[in-house]
């Protein structure tokens, strides 16, 4: 079994498939996700797909998604 780990090259994830937000602007600026077989979730670059992808586990990826929702993270693209 392969170790996954937060850093490694995304490029070692084979199999998966990546997938962005419709939101994406046109140059493709944005993160991509994917499932991993253990249930983990993946998250590279749009812009660096060969770079580094985190591993987060599913209840991480919960926890972030429940404070996207709540807009804990509005302060983030609010202007100045």
């Amino acid at each position: 079994m392969h170790h996954v780990y937060n850093g490694m090259a995304a490029t070692e994830l084979c199999g998966v498939a990546w997938h962005k937000s419709r939101h994406s602007n046109s140059q493709g600026a944005c993160v991509e996700f994917a499932k991993l077989p253990g249930g983990e979730v993946a998250v590279r670059n749009s812009r660096d797909p060969d770079g580094p992808a985190l591993v987060y586990t599913r209840a991480e990826i919960e926890a972030m998604l429940l404070g996207v929702k709540d807009g804990e993270f509005d302060h983030l693209i609010a202007g100045p």
